[in-house]
């Protein structure tokens, strides 16, 4: 298992192996002593990598690791480090994604070319390396448009353009950036599709909608980001996500593993890619899928990678939503406003509740999805479940001086 404390949820995906029945090696550029106890105590043994990014220093780690004992599996949910998983199962003759079935997961435009090579609906896109670029493909795009890195994970470093002066006020941000995708913006809902596979196999489907658009939440420091996971997969206007999902998939090759993907639905029901990764969905995004299933889905991971199969069926019972929450103000929390109100009213519904405490110097919303704290609430009925996560949003406030 590759970076198997960092982030904070691959912890968890090494507990569920260790869970599942497999012996797991850890490789890391964490000290053993930093690792979370979760996934300490889930190793067989772990190697500290002075530079995880150094592919020859692991791969020689590894094969000396091969000389010792048989490895049966590589593994790695870690963005930055999936082209080196699948160098790594390349050189130990493994099964699992190779590098030219990774790749496309990595470079969003050799991705889109894939899928549109298939007839599946992307935005119009195109790869720039240059200023020059990029003012050409906006060119051809119009506005507004969206730059965003080639290989990126979430909405890091994706900027939206309305215009001429916003596309030139934005270049100065994507400086340290080798290559960028300039695309179409479509205006539309975003939702994701994500999945647990096996053999090829859809084991576990999820469909969460983000209230509002991650793009709009980067941009705004005031909004509270929700992600609502929807209990009912078969409810109207979800069928075609669940069908695009189900085409990416095949065109990719993916058979065993995690995905997390996200799409739009525009207002006169198109369907429209957005982009695909082999890994769970960031965020805490898995806890909220948790509690909308009464499972452990980290497990559910493991299962399927080592056995092909889950032990136990995966059943929709709430919709469940994240609610992030962002300080006012600069320097330490001093106190919240709302929360107890709040409580009162839905604590029932209230299944997970961490905010940062009084003192404790409030984050860089800018820098961490999760901002200063987060709520998550569950319900089986989906318009209350959005009333309260809209609530949350709304009524709840931490200030920070």
């Amino acid at each position: 298992m590759l970076s198997p404390g960092y982030p904070a949820e691959m912890a968890f995906f090494t507990r569920g192996l260790a869970h599942a029945g497999a012996d797991v090696i850890g490789l890391g550029d964490q000290a053993a002593d930093d690792l979370p106890g979760i996934a300490r105590d889930a190793l067989a043994h772990y190697v500290r990598i002075g530079d995880l990014s150094a592919g020859q220093a692991v791969a020689a780690a590894v094969a000396e690791l091969a000389r010792q004992v048989s490895i049966d599996r590589v593994e790695c949910l870690w963005e930055p480090y999936m082209l080196l998983a699948a160098r790594l199962r390349e050189q130990l003759g493994l099964p699992g994604l190779t590098v030219a079935q990774t790749v496309p997961f990595r470079d969003k435009e050799r991705m889109k070319q894939l899928l549109d090579a298939a007839g599946l609906r992307t935005p119009w896109h195109v790869a720039a390396e240059t200023v020059a670029e990029v003012w050409a493909a906006a060119e051809r795009t119009g506005y507004p448009l969206i730059v965003k890195p080639i290989d990126g994970a979430g909405s890091a470093d994706t900027y939206r353009a309305d215009s001429v002066a916003e596309l030139d006020a934005i270049l100065p941000s994507l400086r340290h950036l080798p290559r960028v995708s300039v695309e179409e913006f479509v205006d539309g809902e975003e939702f994701t599709y994500d999945t647990i596979c096996a053999d090829g196999r859809v084991l576990v489907e999820n469909i969460c909608q983000y209230h509002p658009r991650p793009l709009l939440t980067k941009m705004h420091e005031w909004i509270s980001p929700i992600t609502l996971a929807l209990r009912d997969l078969d409810a109207p206007g979800l069928q075609g996500g669940r069908d695009l999902g189900a085409a990416v998939l095949r065109v990719l090759g993916f058979r065993d593993g995690f995905t997390h993907m996200e799409w739009y639905r525009k207002a006169d029901g198109e369907v429209v890619f957005g982009e695909i990764g082999a890994r769970p969905p960031g965020a805490r995004t898995v806890d909220v899928m948790n509690y909308a299933t009464d499972s452990d889905l980290f497990s559910a991971w493991a299962q399927a990678v080592t056995q092909g199969r889950i032990a136990q069926p995966v059943e929709r019972r709430f919709n469940a939503a994240s609610i992030f929450k962002r300080a006012r103000g600069a320097g330490r929390i001093t106190h919240y406003e709302g929360l107890d109100e709040l409580l009162a009213r839905y604590g029932e519904q209230v299944v997970a509740l961490e905010l940062l405490p009084v003192g404790a110097p409030r984050r860089d919303w800018r820098a961490t999805t999760i901002g200063d704290g987060m709520v998550i609430i569950r319900h089986p009925d989906l318009a209350q479940a959005l009333e309260m996560a809209q609530r949350f949003a709304a009524e709840l406030h931490l200030y920070a001086s």
